[in-house]
């Protein structure tokens, strides 16, 4: 992997705070992330240069290192073959002090493999291997509409192993159904006192007695009368968050016209961008029509012209 400049990589100077480079951070973690981005490699690779470059510059101790050595500095997982993980001259490695090796190789390392059989500071003796790792969950969870579009809290049950237990789940606003949300060390806890698995939930949104999405926006059916179409006519239309509000319905609107509430639909999750609500109208016949209206409506009918006419190739 050949050299990174981790300032060019955030897009910051070599002089921005912490909170700058925390920000920038955010924004490329965000777009680059596997989930807004999948299936693409690309930003993948990205994604993994933006986490390291982070992991350097967001650290007291690791970015001073950077600053003075440049591209010679080298963080334990980027060490080459033929490196020194423990720095040059058999010191402290960057001239930083000793290493840590729980840094340097993992927490989970069986140490006594690289003393000939001892720990470090302790005893020769068969070092014991990690403890295993509890099974992961996974379950789906049911989330009501409204909760899925402004987010909230919902109970969850969950089986580990014959174990029932309930549990609160934080929803963020805007998720989509069939998204996967993580929850670590909420698994089945593993046998051997080692860490716990992870808990994998399934989002379900319940469905709407009269909205609908798509995306971000919502949608909701509006029936009229054919003389309110033709004339036009002001209908009260109820929003998800803020009530009913009035909307305008001009004169010949037809049967599926569009009409967009700005900023009344739904939160991205990723963008932070609020949709609009879309009032469809739908023009209604009554089913039972009064002779009086049928009359009406034929006096109408020797009048119109049928919308028919030069349709469709004769």
């Amino acid at each position: 992997m050949a050299d990174l400049d981790y300032y060019k990589v955030l897009g910051v100077s070599k002089s921005a705070s912490k909170d700058e480079i925390r920000k920038a951070y955010r924004k490329l973690a965000r777009e680059n992330h596997p989930d807004a981005k999948p299936n693409d490699k690309a930003a993948a690779e990205r994604f993994k240069q933006i986490q390291e470059a982070y992991d350097v510059l967001n650290d007291e101790t690791k970015r001073p290192q950077y600053d003075r050595f440049g591209s010679n500095y080298q963080p334990a997982g980027r060490a080459g073959a033929g490196a020194n993980p423990f720095g040059g001259g058999g010191g402290g490695g960057f001239g930083a002090g000793p290493i840590d090796l729980g840094d340097l190789f993992g927490q989970g390392v069986d140490f006594s493999e690289f003393f000939g059989g001892a720990a470090p500071g302790g005893s020769r003796g068969k070092g014991k291997r990690p403890a295993a790792r509890g099974e992961d969950v996974r379950a789906t969870v049911s989330v009501p509409f409204e909760t899925a579009v402004s987010g909230g809290a919902v109970d969850v049950r969950i089986d580990r192993h014959g174990s029932i237990d309930t549990l609160t789940v934080k929803v963020p606003p805007g998720v989509n159904s069939g998204q996967v949300v993580r929850l670590s060390g909420q698994g089945t806890p593993s046998p051997r006192g080692g860490a716990a698995g992870d808990l994998f939930l399934t989002i379900e949104i319940q469905p709407h007695a009269y909205f609908r999405r798509e995306g971000s926006n919502l949608l909701i059916d509006v029936p009229v009368t054919p003389s309110e179409a033709v004339l036009g006519t002001k209908v009260e239309v109820p929003t998800l968050t803020e009530g009913q509000m009035v909307v305008k319905i001009p004169p010949g609107t037809s049967s599926g016209a569009k009409l967009r509430l700005r900023g009344k639909g739904i939160l991205h999750s990723q963008t932070h961008l609020t949709g609009d609500q879309y009032v469809v109208v739908k023009i209604v016949i009554p089913k039972e029509i009064s002779d009086h209206d049928k009359s009406l409506y034929k006096q109408l009918a020797e009048h119109e012209t049928s919308p028919r006419i030069g349709l469709w190739p004769t």
